[in-house]
């Protein structure tokens, strides 16, 4: 079977997500098509895929039609485009989501329903000139329900979610899922492997809808101007390595302080996982796919302050556990700064107070001393503590092993 695979290009989650999956279908012909992130993941991950197809900017729309028309099965991580121009040249979609129960809706799910249920087939134009009026939320819902399935990643919120779809009627048939992440990577972990440094900083993707390497980037700001004073705070983190999107090929850099040295660069996911296993200490920007990771590899890490608004989100209704309780928060530093509860409000409202607090050197001495008592207090977890707090996320997020739900859809080579 030939599948054509995109990915949403907001941090690297969706487009590890799609990686997760395809690294399952090994039997089958893996086609990737993408942009922006997304497309950078892959790249870094080319050997999930048989074929890597970047789409340029200005692409032309029947060049993409074709390549999906091309494929026996569709399937989109949160990609909604995707799934558009999949019911448009005739081709059965999945769709896969770790946010399912994050989507908010202006209007009620039965009147998205009834759109799809209208939908012009025609062209890919027309379609989306039909969904125009939705939200970038409501047409990720739309997707689902243009979909013949729909995988979805358990989390508080997504039971009642799939409920209210099945109360519409005939739909997507949608599966209920653990960890969406590369689980034979993690099983492959060697147990034994020397830290290849005292601290892994994993900051994800980090550009999506608003925020980018260069523009609304305060958080990095941030990030660069602290880095050098957690080297100076914490004599026991000689080796720090930061890991992510914003220092891929040729964005590389190093700080050195006091014989300490902080690296930033962009790992393969296997390399990354490797590293998370065996590092002492680990620290992530809150993502549920690098919180999932980090939970299969019975680690509880340390969460950093928010980047966008899912991020917010995920802390928030995680907060009965013990990572969720113990992540930083901007809160800590601006507690009466208003961050609306809308996606694109609430990460430009974040991006401000990043830039804020680097800033205001009043603002970043109590965000330094705030964060260093968060880690203060994460380093004095026992492991038993620390085990129980894994416990806690499993049992949040556990679900049927991501392999043998997608068995269930697309035979597993």
């Amino acid at each position: 079977m030939r599948i054509i695979m995109g990915a949403q290009g907001c941090g690297f989650g969706p487009a590890a997500e799609l990686v997760a999956v395809s690294r399952l279908l090994t039997g089958h012909e893996r086609v990737f098509v993408g942009d922006g992130v997304a497309a950078a993941f892959a790249h870094r991950n080319a050997d999930a895929f048989d074929e890597l197809h970047e789409r340029p900017p200005g692409a032309v729309s029947t060049a993409i039609d074709d390549l999906v028309g091309s494929g026996d099965l569709v399937i989109s991580v949160m990609e909604a485009d995707l799934v558009l121009r999949a019911a448009t040249v005739g081709r059965p979609a999945v769709v896969v989501d770790s946010l399912f129960g994050f989507w908010s809706l202006r209007r009620p799910l039965a009147a998205v329903q009834r759109l799809c249920a209208s939908l012009p087939r025609s062209s890919f134009a027309a379609a989306a000139r039909h969904l125009a009026g939705l939200s970038p939320h409501e047409r990720i819902v739309a997707a689902h329900l243009l979909a013949a399935h729909s995988v979805v990643q358990t989390f508080p919120g997504v039971p009642e979610r799939a409920a209210a779809f099945a109360a519409l009627g005939p739909g997507p048939e949608i599966h209920l899922t653990g960890s969406i992440i590369d689980l034979e990577g993690v099983r492959e972990v060697p147990q034994d492997a020397a830290p290849g440094c005292d601290l892994l900083i994993n900051v994800g993707g980090f550009k999506n809808f608003l925020l980018d390497f260069d523009v609304n980037d305060d958080y990095l700001r941030l990030l660069h101007r602290w880095i050098p004073d957690l080297l100076r705070d914490w004599p026991r983190f000689a080796r720090v390595l930061v890991c992510g999107g914003p220092y891929g090929p040729g964005r590389e850099r190093t700080f050195s302080v006091a014989g300490r040295r902080a690296d930033f660069r962009l790992l393969p996911q296997r390399e990354l996982l490797r590293c998370a296993a065996a590092v002492p200490d680990y620290l992530i920007a809150p993502g549920l796919t690098a919180l999932h990771e980090a939970m299969a590899l019975g680690r509880l890490p340390l969460g950093l302050p928010e980047q966008h608004y899912a991020h917010v989100f995920t802390v928030r209704r995680l907060d009965g556990t013990l990572f969720g309780r113990s992540a930083g928060r901007f809160a800590d530093v601006l507690p009466d700064h208003p961050v609306p509860e809308d996606d694109l409000a609430g990460t430009a409202a974040l991006v401000r107070i990043a830039g804020r607090i680097r800033q205001d050197d009043g603002l970043y001495r109590r965000f330094r001393r705030t964060f260093n008592e968060r880690i203060e207090h994460h380093l004095s977890l026992g492991t038993a503590r620390r085990a129980e707090g894994v416990r806690e996320l499993r049992e949040a997020l556990g679900g049927d092993p991501i392999p043998s739900v997608i068995a269930k859809i697309i035979p597993l080579g």
